[in-house]
């Protein structure tokens, strides 16, 4: 079996109920689409993403990356987008959270997590005399004095 498409062009599927459009476009082009894309990514973001499956063609020539916009009644509000609409606004959260990082719009430098290493070396770096404060969550138990607690 060969498909091959035009560039730049929009490919319209028809027929009768039970013709298989949705098994040629869902199954067979969107799957390839989808999985052409995936390759495309590092080898970073492909780790969050489930294994996809080649589809049974021998070849398919001019397919680019695809997405799937679902058949069904949608709530439209004022708010609504493109991207809210086909749901496909939390595949680019989900990528964008794990593939990205977070710049402070403040600092310019890139937002993250502090490990134990990082806050020691930031307290060395203080200046002699200089006060630091250390806060940890403390919860006490229901059956038990605060004097045992701290004991």
């Amino acid at each position: 079996t060969t498909v091959a498409f035009p560039r730049n062009q929009f490919i319209v599927v028809t027929g009768v109920s039970g013709s298989g459009k949705s098994s040629l476009t869902i199954d067979t082009l969107f799957a390839e689409g989808q999985r052409r894309y995936a390759e495309s990514l590092s080898a970073y973001a492909r780790q969050f993403m489930a294994r996809m499956v080649k589809p049974d063609v021998d070849y398919i020539k001019g397919l680019c990356p695809a997405i799937a916009i679902e058949q069904k009644v949608i709530t439209r509000t004022p708010r609504s987008t493109v991207g809210s609409m086909t749901e496909i606004y939390d595949y680019l959260r989900l990528l964008y959270a794990r593939a990205g990082k977070t710049i402070s719009p403040i600092s310019g430098r890139e937002v993250k997590k502090d490990d134990v290493a990082d806050v020691i070396a930031l307290i060395t770096r203080l200046e002699p005399g200089a006060r630091v404060v250390i806060l940890v969550p403390f919860k006490q138990h229901a059956k038990r004095e605060l004097r045992e607690e701290l004991g």
